[in-house]
């Protein structure tokens, strides 16, 4: 049948096609760390002591200057005389300057530096410089966890996501697309949170810690500092809104490009033989300097912002310094407070130039978030809960005015009845497009019945959960999927989830289907490992497990979709001779062009434009000349003549 993809990927684009919510989205990834409160909670009171302490430091270290600078101007005056008595006699000899410069220090005349005293005060910020820097440990130890954690959970997330989507979202999305989400994208929110979370917090209470202890120390000059903050805030908003939609770009870019790559390795046999190697470069190469472009815009618009605050910073140190020199002169500030002051501005242009510099990291982060917010939002198959249930399953399928289409405007399926009794095998052959797998899967409710109803043992599979319903059905499909492990794990596979296998029922089901005898010729037998792609073992062979694996599985209802189109003509009788064996007590759906599949039906359907035309057994259908005839004469004659 024709795939839907064809039909649902008109815009080209599928799922993240939307314009990039960045308050939203960075909103919802901060409710993403509410599971871990406590631990978060414990790492702001570490982070709030931490600065708390930094920010005393420098007050405390004014203290040392200012021990220092007395000690030398005390040294220099004479001995036995009063602090005021020394300035008195400066102003006598007319250094008024000096005077009132020396007026804001604490000093004693004829006594030099108290030693002492230096070391007891370096001491005491010594203590608090290392507690600050134990206390930051901690907080970094706790954001760690907390980052991680929500990581992981996120990652569970998208894995609960991709099981609850229906088989239509795959349809429109590039596997390559959606894995880029689940894996790069992830990987860059985590990696934007260890980077930044724990900074940011620290940088936000620096700045506020700061101010407090400017204002604590001279008002004046902690207004002069605040005069460059409006420049600052309009230099980091103007390049964020400059560089954010770049980012944007970004991931889309890698996302695409992803999905290429993805692409050209699963099928690089195939672009070999058609000499496509040329054309999957171009347009590797393309996409590659589409995401050049992208990223070049994003990293340098947001680079900008770092050398733009370091100049806004500059300016604020050379406005305090100035300012600050004055105050000192009138004697208005000791020499220990503007050092401490000079380097509170410091401290307080640091956090704000490093939240300037971490915004294309929270920009990037945030473009990514939201693009894995997309995919949790995607719509999901509603809830499927077991409302009724058949009182015996025996394989009884019966499908009433049944109608489906994929696109609204566009039938597929119309008015179609059918009824199959229980342990009868039924092939359904047609043209290309004719509704052949759709009608299958609409059987195992990937897609939902636009009209009408399909009844398992008398019950409408609508009303029963999807679990239970597709834990009765067995399905083979023409393309194989093997997964990294050994022969016997991915035969064992098929077995109930939970369910202990024996080696004797997984060897059983592959002699079932003629696949024992192939798997004992590999170096090491049932324990083979093989990995995703199958390595190893050819397609007909891979086809011969996954069939191992149906059978195992022993389901009410067997489905194969084309499975026996890998494997020799003689092969698949031998099969279908198994088959035979195995259908006692099981309704079969044979989708297949194959001769031998068809002759061997109890009830041949044969379908055209989503529409019955005739059904019957395969003498019945010959005799009566109709679509299945024309069918037979154009495919099937030779073949015939070829296994007689």
């Amino acid at each position: 049948m024709a795939g839907p993809a064809g039909r649902m990927m008109a815009a080209g684009g599928g799922p993240g096609d939307r314009s990039m919510d960045f308050k939203g989205s960075f909103r919802r990834l901060l409710r993403q760390l509410a599971p871990e409160k406590v631990t978060l909670w414990v790492m702001i009171l570490a982070v709030v002591a931490s600065v708390a302490l930094s920010v005393v430091g420098p007050l405390i270290l004014g203290r040392a200057t200012d021990l220092v600078f007395a000690g030398v101007v005390g040294r220099d005056m004479p001995e036995g005389v009063s602090k005021e008595q020394a300035l008195e006699a400066l102003r006598a000899k007319g250094d008024d300057g000096l005077a009132d410069m020396l007026a804001g220090a604490d000093f004693t005349p004829g006594q030099g530096i108290d030693f002492d005293a230096v070391g007891g005060v370096l001491l005491l910020v010594l203590a608090v410089y290392v507690a600050a820097g134990l206390l930051m440990l901690v907080s970094t130890r706790m954001s760690i966890r907390v980052i991680n954690r929500t990581v992981y959970r996120m990652r569970e997330d998208v894995q609960a996501k991709l099981e609850r989507l229906p088989l239509s979202y795959f349809d429109r999305a590039k596997r390559g697309e959606v894995l880029s989400r689940a894996t790069n994208d992830i990987d860059n929110i985590g990696q934007t949170m260890q980077q930044t979370m724990g900074q940011l917090i620290n940088s936000a209470l620096t700045i506020v810690g700061v101010l407090v202890m400017m204002f604590w120390v001279s008002p004046l000059l902690a207004l002069v500092a605040l005069v460059t903050v409006p420049l600052s805030v309009v230099v980091a908003t103007r390049v964020g809104k400059r560089s954010q939609p770049h980012f944007v770009q970004q991931w889309k870019a890698t996302g695409r490009l992803n999905a290429h790559v993805e692409e050209m390795y699963t099928g690089h046999t195939l672009v070999k033989v058609f000499g496509r190697q040329e054309e999957s470069a171009a347009e590797f190469r393309e996409q590659n300097e589409d995401l050049y472009e992208a990223g070049f815009r994003a990293q340098f618009n947001s680079g900008v912002m770092q050398p733009l605050m370091f100049f806004v910073s500059n300016l604020n140190y050379v406005l305090v310094a100035v300012v600050g020199g004055l105050r000192v002169a009138s004697g208005s500030l000791s020499i220990g407070d503007v050092q401490a002051f000079i380097q509170y501005s410091r401290q307080f242009s640091m956090p704000l130039t490093q939240v300037a510099s971490m915004a294309n990291l929270v920009q990037s982060g945030v473009a990514s978030a939201e693009r894995v917010f997309e995919l949790l939002d995607a719509d999901e198959q509603p809830e499927s809960p077991a409302l009724e249930r058949p009182a015996e399953l025996r394989g009884a399928v019966s499908l009433e005015k049944v109608a489906f289409r994929y696109d609204p405007e566009r039938p597929l399926i119309e008015d179609l009845s059918l009824k199959v009794e229980p342990g009868q095998t039924v092939a359904i052959v047609g043209p290309t497009g004719a509704g052949k797998t759709t009608l299958v899967n609409l059987l195992m409710r990937f897609y939902e019945v636009t009209g009408g109803r399909i009844l398992l043992d008398g019950v409408d599979v609508a009303r029963m959960s999807r679990e239970e319903l597709r834990s009765s059905i067995g399905m083979v499909l023409q393309d194989t999927w093997l997964f990294g492990g050994t022969i016997a794990e991915n035969i064992a596979y098929g077995a109930d989830a939970g369910r202990e296998v024996t080696r004797k029922e997984i060897e059983e089901a592959a002699r079932a289907a003629h696949a024992d005898r192939f798997i004992r010729t590999l170096p090491d037998g049932y324990d083979t490992v093989i990995d995703d792609e199958g390595t190893g073992v050819s397609a007909g062979e891979k086809q011969l497990i996954t069939i191992a694996r149906a059978f195992l599985s022993d389901p009410v209802i067997l489905v194969l979709d084309e499975a026996t189109s890998s494997v020799d003509t003689r092969t698949e009788v031998l099969i279908q001779k198994a088959m035979a064996r195995l259908a006692h007590g099981r309704t079969s759906f044979v989708i297949a062009h194959r001769l031998s599949t068809i002759r061997d039906a109890d009830v041949i359907l044969v379908m055209e434009n989503g529409s019955l035309v005739e059904q019957g057994t395969h003498d019945e259908l010959l005799t009566s000349g109709g679509a299945y005839a024309r069918l037979y004469q154009a495919q099937f004659a030779q073949a015939v003549a070829e296994v007689d």
